[in-house]
């Protein structure tokens, strides 16, 4: 069964964008992160799972490998 994009990619760059323009007002990231998804309508592991994939796109965080 194929998945539904409810988001589109833009949708879930600006929300990166505003996570990173929005943390430091915020006690952690996450804070950030659960205050902006309710605001765009997703949850905040959605949102987060977005921000992380984004950082490791874009070499602002390393993968994390667990072996």
């Amino acid at each position: 069964m194929k998945r539904s994009n409810r988001y589109s990619p833009e949708a879930r760059a600006r929300a990166f964008r505003m996570v990173l323009e929005h943390e430091r007002g915020y006690d952690s990231q996450w804070s950030a992160i659960g205050s902006i998804a309710s605001k765009i309508g997703c949850s905040s592991e959605t949102l987060r799972k977005w921000v992380r994939k984004t950082e490791v796109n874009t070499g602002r965080q390393h993968v994390r490998r667990t072996w």
